[in-house]
């Protein structure tokens, strides 16, 4: 078997359920069929209000984490927002290095481009191993500044680079100079014991939901580029028009108490339901409650939600952006511009209205976590060939 050192920055914890699923659910289908061994190196603030990060849960794990399926070792590098950003890279790839060296690798594969996977190619190249670079959406989408250059360097610089939509991959090449040859699109799947086509009746009655209401669930992070205030103003606006309308805003975040008084500021009251980060299990029954679920986010790369919902069967509103429109079409949702409350409004307004093929919509949901484990072990076994040959260190 291939030994993987897989890194990354990105696996679900207590405080945040919801974070780096896709990363968790491709790990533990790759260790199936790969010796892997995961090195999840958090960035560790200093404990000061003014230097919280303003787009995650703030709080590491420490060595004694353990996540279902995985061999985790869980480390922290010491950082300063924006002050430490030129070297985290470099600060992050000094502690990751004797740990992945205990491992003795046969290639590293690391997600997400900066700093982590600079850090992990730096390592890998200490160790004379190859290095495969996974892009997520937000670590390309999202870059300005010196994070660009540092985005280009590692990107350029990797044996291969996995991106998770096509889209994601014309910008690889097109933006940061990737070699086409090198970058491979694995679109994520999804865990189909979970997320499959389910009564809706049953769903709400188990949930405690009125059975006549209109349902609208949202699904991820609570953070502004997800399209938080868009969704509230949209929903606020649809209740004018339609008083058994109902929001399901499901996952945890660093706007969650700005929302809950947007909430009341809004006079929504009990109209909108924040039951928490769930795990999938109970992620999926909300999502079989409702009606429609939506993503208004400015930026993605191929969001699972997306993916989750429809392979539950419901239709879905989503901005254009990143490879959505590589998931969703007429027959299964409706596309929108990012940034826009009244589009979202009269999007939500037609997939209430719609007549949508439920069994149909999830029917057409077959990819699996372990059609993404086979695909990244191929791209490993590609660059682990004696003619891949490797990209110049630092």
């Amino acid at each position: 078997m291939i030994r993987i050192a897989l890194v990354t920055p990105m696996l679900p914890i207590p405080q945040d359920k919801t974070r780096g699923r896709f990363i968790h659910e491709t790990a533990r289908a790759l260790s199936a069929i790969a010796k892997v061994k995961v090195f999840f190196q958090q960035a560790s603030y200093p404990r000061l209000p003014f230097v919280a990060p303003r787009s995650f849960l703030e709080g590491t794990v420490g060595s004694d984490y353990t996540v279902d399926g995985l061999d985790v070792d869980a480390f922290t590098y010491p950082v300063l927002p924006v002050l430490s950003r030129a070297i985290n890279g470099h600060v992050s790839g000094a502690a990751l290095l004797p740990k992945v060296r205990a491992f003795q690798p046969d290639l590293v594969l690391a997600y997400w481009v900066y700093p982590d996977a600079y850090g992990a190619l730096r390592t890998a190249r200490r160790l004379g191993v190859p290095c495969v670079v996974g892009a997520l959406g937000s670590d390309i989408h999202v870059r300005s500044g010196l994070n660009t250059v540092m985005t280009r360097r590692t990107i350029q610089a990797a044996d291969a680079l996995i991106t998770v939509s096509e889209a994601m991959r014309q910008t690889a090449i097109h933006t940061f100079g990737a070699k086409p040859d090198k970058v491979h699109t694995i679109v994520n799947g999804f865990n189909t014991s979970v997320f499959h086509l389910r009564d809706r009746h049953q769903m709400r009655q188990k949930l405690g939901m009125p059975t006549d209401e209109e349902s609208i669930v949202y699904v991820g992070r609570f953070v502004e580029a997800k399209g938080m205030r868009e969704l509230i103003t949209a929903f606020t606006r649809l209740r004018a028009t339609r008083p058994r309308c109902r929001l399901n805003l499901v996952g945890d975040g660093v706007m969650r108490e700005e929302l809950a008084a947007l909430v009341q500021r809004e006079g929504l009251g009990d109209t909108v339901r924040m039951p928490g980060g769930l795990p999938p299990e109970q992620v999926a029954e909300w999502v079989s409650a409702s009606d429609v679920l939506t993503l208004p986010s400015w930026s993605e790369g191929y969001p699972n939600a997306v993916v989750e919902g429809a392979a539950c069967g419901r239709p879905v509103v989503a901005t254009d952006v990143g490879g959505t429109r590589e998931i969703l079409d007429a027959s299964n949702g409706i596309l929108i511009p990012p940034k826009d409350p009244q589009a979202l409004q009269d999007a939500l307004t037609q997939a209430l209205d719609g007549q949508w093929d439920h069994a149909a919509i999830a029917g057409r949901m077959t990819r699996t976590w372990h059609d993404v484990a086979r695909e990244t072990l191929t791209v490993c076994e590609q660059v682990l060939r004696p003619s891949a040959g490797r990209t110049g260190g630092h």
